[in-house]
This record gives structure tokens, C-alpha cells and sequence, in this order.
């Protein structure tokens, strides 16, 4: 997206059929860096809130591995951890988890709210465009 690959970290995670990069922020300042270039493209990012300690989130997981493979270059995945981001997740008012944001040009375009795939399928082919 035009940021610099060293203010981003990867996620390498996989599935028994394939294996996809999702992108994490352990940084405030990294993930402003990687906001500020997603305003450049209209490409949709997910955004999940997520916590190590969460089971919906952890159901989640394998789901969102998938979509990062079928929306591969079409759509960008990042996690961010909320007991790591706490500013960031204040910032876009985040109380429950998995909370998933979908972002273009650096603005929220719409919000799930738990681990709801069939809803969070219907708007990234609402948004992938």
C-alpha cells in the first residue's frame, strides 16, 4: 500500500489447504504509518480486534486466514491486539471482540461486531470494490 515493509510486521499463518500473510501492529506509530498509506488507494483493509485471551476471536482465526487467501491482493487483512494498542483501539471504540472495521482510503466504511462470518462476508463483497 506504499508503506515501508520495515514499519509493518507479518503475520505468517496457515491453514491446512494454503498459508496467507495477515499483517499485525504491535506499534502505534507503525499502524498510523500504514493508515496513512491505505489513503492512497482505495484498496479495503479488515481491521479484526482481537485479544490472545479470546475465544470468538480464536474461532475466527481460520476463517480470516481463509478470506486473506480468497481476497488475496484485493483486500488487506491486519490484526490489532487490543491489551497491546490500547490507543487505537479507544480511537475506533472498540468494547467487544472480535470487532472487525472495514476501512477505505483510511475511513470506516462499516463495523462487525463478533464473530459473525456470514455478516463479515456480505460487506467485504460489499466494500472489495
Amino acid at each position: 500500500m506504499g508503506g515501508n515493509l520495515s514499519n509493518m510486521e507479518y503475520v505468517h499463518t496457515s491453514s491446512a489447504k494454503s498459508s496467507s500473510n495477515i499483517l499485525t501492529f504491535n506499534s502505534t506509530a507503525k499502524w498510523k504509518v500504514h493508515l496513512k498509506a491505505s489513503e492512497q488507494t482505495n484498496k479495503l483493509m479488515v481491521v479484526e480486534f482481537t485479544a490472545t485471551w479470546c475465544a470468538p476471536c480464536k474461532y475466527m482465526d481460520p476463517i480470516i486466514q481463509e478470506f486473506a487467501t480468497k481476497y488475496k491482493n484485493i483486500v488487506d487483512f491486519i490484526k490489532i491486539d487490543v491489551d497491546v494498542l490500547m490507543d487505537v483501539t479507544q480511537e475506533y471504540q472498540v468494547q467487544a471482540m472480535p470487532t472487525f472495521i472495514l476501512m477505505k482510503k483510511g475511513e470506516v466504511v462499516d463495523k462487525v461486531v463478533g464473530a459473525k462470518k456470514d455478516e463479515l462476508t456480505m460487506l467485504i463483497e460489499k466494500h472489495k470494490n
